[in-house]
Formats: C-alpha cells, structure tokens, sequence
C-alpha cells in the first residue's frame, strides 16, 4: 500500500510517500481503504520529533501521522464487535502512537469501537476533518462539565477545533462567547456563538465586557494560554487542547484558583458512542463538516507547508 511516513524529523521535505504491506485484521479489528486523511496540529508535532519519546522503541519508521481517516470497510476480524459491514463508508479516529500508526496510508487498521459509519451524506474528506477534532472538543466539554446556560469562552472558534467546540456547547445548553478576526465574525456567528469578541492579545479584557463577573470556563483552542486567563472567574476552569511544554504554548503562570484541566484526546480512542453521536449531530445538522481544501497524499508536504503557515479555516485534507 501506498503511505506518507517520516524516517527522520524535520520540516515538510521530511515527509515521504513509501511502499508498505497492507496490514492485516487481528483480534477485534477493522481494516478501514482509506481514502481521505486530515491534517492537524498533532501530525506537525510527530514531523518534528515531539512524540519521539512515545513512539522510539514501539514502532519502526517510518513513522506515520494521522489521526482521522475515512474511507470505506475493506475487511472485519471475525470477533470484532461491530454492525458495519465490509463496504460501508465510515470514519475513525486513528492514534499514531499505537500499533496501527497513523491515518497517512491507503489502509488502516484500528479496534472496531474507534470506528463508526460516516455521516450520510459526506465525502470522505468531509468525515476525515471530524473524529479527531470533534472527540477533542467532546472531551474538552465533558471534563469541564458545565451545566446547561453556563458561560462558555472559546478561543481559535473560527478553526476547526474552536468550531466544533463552539456547536457542541450549543448542543449542550451552553451560552457561548467566541474570538473571532474582523474577516471571521461572520463565520463564529453562523456557528451558533452567542456574543463574538475581537480576537487578540487583550481578548479576556473584551469577554469581561460581555460577562463582568468572568466565564465559568474557557476551552484555549488559540492556544492563547496566560492572556486568555483573565477572562476565567475566581473558582473557574480553562481546558488546554495542547498541553504546556509543546511547540507554540506559553508557559501559563500562576494560575490563582482557575483549574486547568488538560484534554487528551486518546482517552477517548474507545469512545465509540461519543463518535457515533458526532456523527448524529453531522447528520443533523448540528455540526458543520469544513473542508478547507484537499491534497492528494503525494503533496502531503505542500499541504503542511500551508497549514503551518496559518490562517485556514476548517481542516485541509490528504487524499488516497
């Protein structure tokens, strides 16, 4: 099979297309024929060596990463616990630090509860921009678990992270107040966001306008770290999509008495209803499935060239 991996760490030009066996189902398994795979934060940080230290001494380079796929069902462990079938079009969300490595490759193989049916509906580079983000933003919400009305702040809401965060707290009952540039409040606001803040530096002091008292919790999808604090009230929460130490956070400070809670998104690989109700919400209408633009994988380079230099919106997408 065809796939993108990494023998050496580096910028873009590190990443290669090379020849692979396809693997094959073991116990409780899914073989998923990729066909799309999206590009995030996650993926930079494995090109670059940051997970090295989880990955040296459990796989063999080249390393792949990926953390969504969609495609299509190619082949089912006889004891895998599932009602798909072979040839259903599904997502999934993919660890790269697992035995499977990552989403980058024509196929897949991953436990059956990290795989779902794709919405109806969707392309496959629709469904691929929605496990890995859609579970973060799920997982950010349930560990703050805020009560229905309580004031939400989400920074990054016009991203892909930041924008399901946004319509899942909607989903939920919650009042949300969101960042946006000039060029995005439009954007925010169709996403389902309450009251939009100019985004910036002095950002807490502009939510602090909208909720005086300050906002029971904040989900940092910018990565804004100590300037979006402020805007917390005394006893409240901020949730971290990317932990403190990794490539572009800052160093958060004395904290007061914010908790800080830390999102991992892997604690929810097995979270088999959680992606099944994202996929439900798709479907729905709930949540919006934003393809920024599409690569075919020979050009996975390009497509992280264009991602680390910013400013997409919604998530770009390999193709296989």
């Amino acid at each position: 099979m065809k796939a993108v991996g990494v023998f050496r760490y580096g910028g873009p030009e590190v990443l290669e297309v090379v020849d692979l066996p396809v693997p094959e189902v073991g116990p409780g398994q899914i073989r998923i024929r990729v066909h799309a795979a999206a590009v995030n934060p996650s993926d930079v940080l494995l090109r670059t060596g940051f997970t090295d230290p989880m990955l040296a001494g459990r796989l063999t380079p080249p390393y792949r990463p990926g953390m969504d796929a969609a495609g299509v069902v190619d082949a089912i462990a006889p004891d895998a616990a599932t009602d798909l079938r072979v040839g259903d079009r599904v997502m999934a969300i993919v660890i790269p630090i697992d035995p499977s490595g990552g989403a980058y490759a024509e196929y897949v193989v991953v436990d059956a509860r990290q795989v779902v049916r794709a919405p109806a509906g969707t392309t496959h580079a629709e469904a691929a921009t929605l496990p890995m983000n859609g579970l973060t933003a799920r997982r950010a919400l349930d560990v703050l678990g805020l009560a229905p009305g309580a004031w939400l702040a989400v920074t990054g809401a016009a991203g892909a992270l930041g924008g399901y965060t946004v319509q899942l707290a909607k989903a939920d009952g919650l009042t949300v107040v969101a960042d946006a540039a000039p060029a995005d409040e439009e954007l925010v606001r169709s996403l389902g966001a309450d009251k939009v803040v100019r985004r910036g530096p002095d950002v807490a002091d502009r939510i602090r306008e909208i909720a005086p008292e300050g906002v029971e919790a904040v989900v940092d999808a910018a990565v804004m770290g100590p300037q979006v604090l402020g805007a917390v009230r005394p006893g409240g929460q901020l949730a971290l999509a990317r932990s403190i130490g990794e490539p572009g956070t800052v160093p958060l400070g004395d904290t007061g008495d914010v908790i800080v809670r830390n999102v991992f998104v892997p604690e929810y690989r097995h979270a088999h209803d959680k992606l099944d109700a994202l996929r439900v919400l798709a479907e729905e209408g709930r949540i919006t499935l934003r393809v920024a633009d599409e690569y075919p994988a020979e050009r996975a380079a390009d497509a992280h060239r264009r991602f680390e230099a910013g400013g997409v919106r919604g998530r770009l997408v390999l193709t296989f």
